[in-house]
């Protein structure tokens, strides 16, 4: 099936029947829709993380669509930063632009990841690829990722589980920005304990883990 094909047919009625028809592999169905996102960009990230929540139910739906979106993005993570590691991308990260950018994002590589990912919709597989390009540490990767897609699956889950009630009460939609104002606001204290211990500037590309 062509790209362009597969994408007219990802509608939120059709991804709906096709959950419903493949009920019987229980979660598997949802959580592989959204590590799919990690390979294939133009996949709607709404969409697909609402129509979890709307069949699954608001907290088996968050979790499947959180969990395959923290499985897709760190396999592709794990494998850009090993290939990163091929002398052909060592000598272009030598290069002084590449260079200058590459520290850019490595020095504010938690905040860069995890701001990012609170969006539902943005260039993941691009994010993904330059931090670990830039060669950020796995665990601080998989901090950030796992709490910025927490907070932007719970939000849009929440919202897509009962569509119609924000449709008739918008006013509830306050809700969905407090818990967002409180999320960032945790997230930089998480930041602060994960950032303060950064290698000093000319050592930060020069590391492998």
């Amino acid at each position: 099936m062509e790209l362009s094909n597969m994408m007219s047919y990802v509608t939120e009625e059709n991804l709906r029947n096709l959950l419903e028809q493949f009920r019987s592999f229980g979660p598997l169905p949802g959580i592989l829709l959204t590590f799919m996102k990690s390979f294939i960009p133009p996949l709607p990230t709404i969409v697909i993380v609402g129509v979890n929540a709307a069949v699954y139910g608001l907290w088996p739906g968050f979790f499947y669509s959180w969990l395959g979106m923290i499985a897709g993005c760190m396999v592709t993570f794990l494998i850009v930063r090993t290939i990163a590691g091929h002398r052909y991308f060592q000598r272009y990260a030598q290069k002084p632009k590449v260079k200058k950018s590459l520290l850019w994002v490595r020095r504010n590589a938690f905040s860069y990841v995890f701001l990012l990912s609170i969006f539902p919709v943005g260039p993941f597989v691009i994010i993904n690829m330059a931090a670990a390009i830039a060669r950020m540490r796995i665990r601080s990767f998989f901090i950030a990722v796992t709490l910025g897609k927490a907070i932007m699956v719970f939000a849009v889950s929440y919202i897509g589980h009962d569509l119609m009630r924000f449709v008739h009460h918008p006013i509830q939609l306050v809700y969905v920005v407090l818990f967002l104002a409180a999320s960032l606001w945790v997230s930089k204290k998480i930041e602060a304990r994960f950032t303060k211990d950064l290698p000093p500037e000319e050592d930060v590309l020069s590391q492998n883990k």
